[in-house]
C-alpha cells in the first residue's frame, strides 16, 4: 500500500517539515518523491508525486508567476510540494500561498537545509517496501475457480484437445515437453537440458505439438495451455 503524505512526515528524514497548507489532504497517497528546480515541472507528472525544491523557479517571479506555477501542480496531479527556504528563496511569495490555501494543496517548508537526497532515499524505501504478508501471485485462485464451477475438465479438453486421447507414454511424454517449453518461452536448448534429451528431440516433438495443437506463440493460448497443464496435474 502506498505510503501517504503524512506518513513520509513522520519519517526521521522529514523533520522540521512545517506544513503550511493542505492539512485536509495529507492522506493522499504519494506515487514518487521528485526534485524539481524549474518552471514547467507539471508536464513530468503522472500524478501523486511531491515534490522537492530550492524555490529556484520562484526566484524573482511576480504574483502571476507564483500563482501560475503552482495551479500548474496542482492541475498536473502533484499530491505536495515542499520548499526548502534557505538557499534559492527566502521568503515564501503570499501569492503562491494564498493559492495553496485555496487549492486545499499540501504546501510545506523546511526552514533550515535538508538533504534532498536523503529525503527522496528514506520516501522511495517507503514507497517501494513491499506489503507486509505479501504472498507470490499464483494462479490458484483461478485453477479453483475453474474446479469449482465444473468448468475444468471441458477447460482441459478444449485446450490439450488430441493430446489427451493418446497412450499414456506418448502423452506423457508430450505433455511433459509442452510444459517444459512454456517454461521456458519455447528456449530449445534450456528445454533439451531441463528434460535430458537432445534438440534434436525437442524439435521433433515441437513438429508433433504444432500439428496436434495448431499455433503455439499466442500469448493467449500459452495462458490457456499453462491453465490446461495445472489443472491436468491436479
Amino acid at each position: 500500500m502506498l505510503p501517504t503524505l503524512a506518513d513520509l512526515l513522520i519519517l526521521p528524514a522529514f523533520a522540521g517539515a512545517e506544513v503550511l497548507s493542505g492539512e485536509a489532504r495529507l492522506g493522499q497517497p504519494i506515487t514518487w518523491v521528485h526534485v524539481s528546480e524549474i518552471a514547467d515541472a507539471a508536464r513530468f507528472l503522472s500524478g501523486g508525486e511531491l515534490l522537492l525544491s530550492t524555490g529556484k523557479p520562484l526566484m524573482d517571479a511576480t504574483d502571476a508567476e507564483a500563482e501560475s506555477y503552482l495551479r500548474s501542480l496542482v492541475l498536473g496531479g502533484a499530491h505536495g510540494l515542499a520548499l526548502e527556504l534557505v538557499r534559492e528563496l527566502r521568503d515564501l511569495p503570499t501569492a503562491l500561498l494564498s493559492v495553496a490555501r485555496l487549492a486545499e494543496f499540501p504546501l510545506i517548508v523546511f526552514r533550515q537545509e535538508v538533504s534532498f537526497a536523503a529525503l527522496t532515499r528514506a520516501a522511495h524505501a517507503r514507497i517501494l517496501r513491499p506489503p507486509a504478508a505479501s504472498a507470490e501471485p499464483t494462479l490458484e485462485p483461478l485453477l479453483a475457480a475453474l474446479s469449482e464451477t465444473g468448468r475444468s475438465a471441458g477447460f482441459v479438453g478444449a485446450q490439450l484437445g488430441v493430446l489427451l486421447a493418446l497412450p499414456p507414454r506418448p502423452r506423457a511424454t508430450l505433455l511433459a515437453t509442452l510444459g517444459t517449453l512454456l517454461d521456458s518461452n519455447f528456449n530449445v536448448a534450456q528445454a533439451a537440458r531441463s528434460l535430458g534429451v537432445r534438440r534434436q528431440t525437442v524439435y521433433y516433438r515441437l513438429e508433433q505439438l504444432r500439428a496436434m495443437l495448431g499455433d503455439l506463440q499466442d500469448p493467449k493460448r500459452q495462458l490457456g495451455l499453462h491453465l490446461a497443464l495445472e489443472l491436468a496435474e491436479l
